[in-house]
């Protein structure tokens, strides 16, 4: 991915700001409204890319629609992207800053694959469920995926449950495919 080592670089120093200030947490929910924008607006996506658009007028667009909705530091991270000409580097800054403030934090990204979207009492059952198994904290990440046909993929860090009804087709296909019984017809 282009400007990712940049981006990583930026979210890095943005996570030392805000540690030092005791808002890291701010910072990151600040993160994640900005990245949710410009992910939804194909609009802002464009002007951010656009090498037509001045800097400075980037930057005010960003400080009218998020002006009094983030704290600070991130109000210095438009002007330091204006002064480098690298407000394209908004949104992976954004995604970047999420994924260093879950490491620093400890909190793992469970996803959860489901063939409809997950509700908010069944998110708190399986946030609970991780905790009891891992003993950290976690986020989860919903991913639909009608093809599992019910049940569900957990998945956090390196294992994986899967409970679909999918799989358990498949595991019967396998035991009938591999069973050895002759009809006696």
């Amino acid at each position: 991915m282009k400007g990712a080592r940049p981006a990583l670089r930026y979210a890095k120093a943005l996570l030392n700001l805000a540690t030092d200030a005791g808002n890291e947490t701010e910072v990151n929910n600040n993160m994640k409204l900005i990245a949710d924008t410009i992910a939804e607006s194909s609009e802002l996506d464009a002007m951010l890319k656009s090498p037509v658009i001045k800097a400075a007028d980037k930057r005010k667009v960003l400080t009218a629609l998020f002006g009094d909705k983030v704290n600070n530091i991130l109000k210095g991270l438009f002007n330091i992207l204006e002064e480098n000409k690298r407000m394209v580097m908004l949104e992976p800054i954004a995604k970047q800053y999420a994924v260093i403030y879950d490491y620093h934090k400890s909190m793992q990204v469970a996803k959860v694959t489901t063939a409809v979207p997950l509700n908010k009492e069944l998110e708190q059952r399986i946030l609970a469920k991780i905790v009891e198994i891992t003993g950290n904290q976690a986020n989860i990440e919903n991913i639909v995926n009608p093809d599992i046909v019910g049940g569900f993929i957990l998945r956090v860090g390196d294992v994986q449950y899967d409970a679909s009804i999918s799989n358990q087709f498949k595991e019967l296909r396998r035991e009938f495919d591999n069973s050895h019984y002759i009809p006696k017809i």
